[in-house]
């Protein structure tokens, strides 16, 4: 066991909640969600997995948790920028906190216990939204269809199957046997996603075009 004595590279840091959290995002970006555990983290930071109890109260603790340390990784604009500027750079900065942490996005979705970080994400977002005149019910629809379009747009991006080398293959291969007289349409757009195109998977395209809309409706109000 080290003591006071040791050389500094030979004690073990004191464990803390920040330092529970950490590895806790650490094992979640090496192996995924599933390999969290209590134990697991504990043998990670080499000690008894009750240790962690007193830093976290539990399994949901230690998620909640974690999600917010990647929450507090997005940019929330206060400048003088306009409402729809700040709002598209924090939902580009969160999509992107999301794809950099593929474990987080089905979090963001289930966690009903929030803490500081994505409580100050949403303050900002509603704040900057009711700054610009939104009116309730509308500011309402505007904060929750961003909040969908960025998490489920993440949630598409991670769960599909095939990067783009096996989707080329796969694709050459079902248009092989595809009845194209029966879905001439279906066929033309599997066949435009073999071709190599520079736009990315539409993310900012999808919501610039949210953003477009509700300015229409904010002035209509």
């Amino acid at each position: 066991m080290p003591t006071p004595n040791d050389p500094p590279k030979a004690r073990r840091a004191p464990l803390t909640r920040d330092r529970v959290l950490d590895a806790g995002v650490e094992l979640a970006d090496a192996e995924g969600i599933g390999a969290v555990s209590m134990r697991r983290l504990g043998r990670e930071l080499g000690v008894e997995a009750m240790s962690l109890y007193n830093h976290v109260d539990g399994k949901a603790d230690l998620l909640d948790g974690m999600l917010d340390r990647i929450v507090g990784e997005i940019e929330c604009p206060e400048d003088d920028t306009d409402w729809r500027e700040q709002a598209r750079r924090r939902a580009i900065s969160a999509h992107a906190a999301l794809m950099r942490h593929p474990w987080a996005a089905s979090l963001w979705t289930s966690s009903i216990n929030p803490g500081p970080q994505r409580m100050r994400y949403m303050d900002s977002a509603l704040r900057s939204l009711r700054a610009a005149d939104f009116t309730p019910g509308l500011l309402d629809r505007a904060f929750h269809t961003i909040e969908d379009h960025l998490v489920g747009h993440a949630l598409q991006a991670l769960g599909f199957p095939l990067d783009p080398d096996q989707m080329a293959e796969v694709g050459e291969s079902v248009l092989r046997s595809f009845p194209v007289d029966t879905y001439p349409d279906l066929a033309a757009h599997i066949r435009y996603h073999l071709e190599p195109h520079q736009e990315d998977g539409g993310f900012e395209f999808g919501l610039d075009l949210i953003l477009d809309g509700l300015e229409r409706l904010r002035g209509s109000g």
